[in-house]
């Protein structure tokens, strides 16, 4: 009996505190380590020593004095302060409903109720039944946006056909970047994270009359195969990072990878984070996310531009011609040229036009006295034709940007310059040029970053470095009659530059600018006017510099690439000479992970002649 009376209160003591110990964090000792925590708290293990570091970099993120640096404190913090009395916004149930509702299932806690009226508010507007990945195409002409945009569209319930998704919400992630900086400040703080990353929602139409109308991009759209639930923990997580400061940085930790972060959290396990090495391209992120069996459909949404040119295009040479003689007012369109048409070739032409004015009047900024008169002397005439069908929209892309190449490219081959000859090894992370294979690409775009080409001579296994770029970029946009884009390129890096006497490794910054004309479906010609600036000691008065010119042909198909022409340029610094070049560039494409090239370049220089070949294979990763 004395014995059960000592053992009593011991028996009591642990019968009320068990319960309070299975929702204490130290019955959850490795719970910190679970990757689903980790992700939720954005930790990335340290580059040296075993720790972890959160990619977030707000202090009002962290509930935890050490929640930066250690997934443990955070978790210990996270439970105490859900399972605290309260009410409010304030309270951490309701500033961190995803971590709530992840610990919960794990741990079976009971929380108290608690009203959030904010994320409840919050989450009815956004009203998400599933959430589709939207990926904007590439556009040069802008640094934030050259290897392409991904952002989240989140998808109201489909009750029927009439629900319009360009009125849904959309989630993305950018760079919180000031009016007033250059695109060049632009792409130096954006490479080196001089920028804070915020999560913003907008509707969906907005993003499509920024990248679809006034930037010109095509837009493809990913439906995810979510649950319910992983919807609703996605949503919640993205209430958590609203208007936190995340660093942006250019090639990594970009607008694609904090969405995959956000597609990680909602479904546990698909590690899509994992995929990323050293730089995260929309295009590949949207590849991961296909082959993880993410996507249920996929649905391709023609820019305003693209639909404008397949509406013109479809019209014969001679109705293109009288097309282009409407919009510019040479022709009227009730003119007796038109009017002489048939009666489904005249809708056609009027069709054709209208279009092209109003996407004139708003991407170009044609005057509204010039355009509506003309948009209304269109359609009255077309409102007089029946029974002919409105332009078709153009057809999806055979390959989607997503079924491209891979962007890194590891190059090996051999060759011979100046009767030496040697072996190359050629490493390029990023991302495309013009000899690749196309399909999934712009036509006559090319944007190379960090290449490096390192060579070793046979004649004497000497080790040079050949080429480093750190950035070329080329854009080749056909002109026509409707269409007037400019041409133009730009690099810098370092490469060899022969002096007279010797080929030293010399920084250089080049350019240029011209146009370019299709001379059928899948071959152009350009010309390009071209500087060239070259800066070293070893040059005479420590740097030279050139004007130029570049004309040549450009063919592109699924099986074989060439570029031909001939470059000249007139070096009027250090040393008055000029160098002139014909060369020959062509890659057989094997697949999407493999092409044959070789290349031939013959060079006066300093009055001597110069040959160059170069074959191997590239290979794409």
């Amino acid at each position: 009996m004395g014995n059960m009376l000592r053992i009593g209160p011991a028996l009591i003591w642990l019968a009320v505190s068990l319960p309070t110990q299975a929702n204490s964090p130290e019955h959850a000792t490795e719970l910190h380590l679970d990757p689903a925590w980790l992700t939720l708290i954005h930790y990335q293990p340290d580059r040296f020593g075993s720790g972890y570091t959160s990619q977030a970099d707000d202090p009002a993120f962290f509930l935890s004095e050490n929640g930066k640096h250690s997934p443990r404190a955070e978790l210990k913090a996270t439970l105490d302060a859900i399972q605290k009395d309260g009410e409010g916004d304030d309270h951490a149930l309701c500033r961190f409903p995803a971590r709530a509702t992840w610990l919960s299932q794990q741990l079976d806690l009971s929380l108290p109720e608690i009203e959030c009226p904010g994320f409840q508010e919050w989450s009815e507007t956004l009203n998400t039944e599933t959430v589709t990945l939207v990926f904007a195409a590439s556009y040069l002409n802008s640094p934030s946006s050259m290897f392409g945009h991904t952002f989240l569209r989140l998808d109201p319930p489909q009750d029927d056909d009439e629900t319009n998704l360009l009125l849904a919400n959309t989630i993305s992630y950018a760079a919180d970047a000031a009016a007033h900086d250059s695109e060049l400040l632009f792409a130096y703080k954006g490479i080196f994270g001089g920028y804070p990353g915020i999560t913003t929602v907008q509707p969906y139409y907005e993003k499509i009359r920024l990248y679809s109308d006034i930037e010109h991009r095509d837009l493809w759209e990913y439906k995810l195969n979510l649950t319910q639930d992983e919807v609703d923990l996605m949503i919640a997580h993205a209430w958590e990072i609203r208007d936190r400061n995340f660093d942006y940085y250019f090639f990594d930790e970009n607008c694609a990878y904090r969405l995959l972060a956000l597609i990680d959290i909602a479904r546990p396990g698909t590690d899509l984070l994992g995929e990323v090495s050293t730089h995260a391209i929309p295009s590949d992120t949207v590849r991961w996310v296909v082959d993880k069996d993410l996507v249920s459909e996929v649905y391709y949404r023609p820019s305003a531009a693209t639909s404008v040119a397949y509406s013109l295009s479809t019209l014969p040479d001679d109705q293109q011609t009288l097309a282009a003689a409407v919009a510019n007012g040479y022709v009227a369109a009730d003119g007796s040229e038109v009017k002489s048409l048939p009666a489904e070739q005249r809708a056609h032409v009027l069709d054709a036009t209208y279009d092209y004015v109003r996407y004139k009047s708003e991407a170009d900024g044609w005057p509204r006295e010039i355009a509506a008169p003309l948009s209304h002397d269109l359609l009255r005439e077309r409102s007089q034709i029946s029974d002919v069908a409105p332009p078709e929209e153009p057809p999806e892309p055979v390959v989607r940007d997503d079924q491209g190449h891979d962007t890194f490219r590891l190059s090996l081959g051999a060759g011979q310059q100046a009767h030496r000859e040697f072996t190359q090894l050629t490493l390029r992370p990023a991302y495309h040029d013009v000899l690749d294979p196309p399909a999934g690409y712009r036509t006559g775009a090319q944007l190379q970053f960090l290449r490096l080409d390192a060579r070793l001579y046979t004649d004497n296994d000497e080790l040079q470095l050949e080429q480093l770029t750190g950035v070329e970029i080329r854009s080749l946009s056909p002109r026509n009659a409707f269409f007037s884009p400019l041409s133009w390129q730009v690099g810098f890096g370092g490469r060899r530059t022969d002096t007279g006497n010797d080929r030293v490794l010399t920084p250089y910054l080049e350019g240029g600018a011209g146009g370019s004309w299709r001379l059928g479906n899948q071959t152009q010609a350009f010309a390009i006017a071209t500087a060239d600036l070259e800066i070293d000691d070893d040059l005479r008065r420590g740097y030279d510099a050139a004007p130029g010119a570049d004309i040549g042909l450009l063919h592109q198909n699924n099986q074989f690439s060439l570029l031909a022409g001939a470059k000249t340029k007139a070096w009027i610094v250090s040393s008055q000479h000029r160098q002139d070049q014909l060369y020959a560039k062509a890659n057989w494409h094997i697949g999407r992970e493999f092409s044959l090239f070789a290349e031939f370049t013959r060079e006066d220089h300093y009055d001597r002649y110069q040959s160059l070949w170069h074959a191997g294979i590239h290979a794409y990763f």
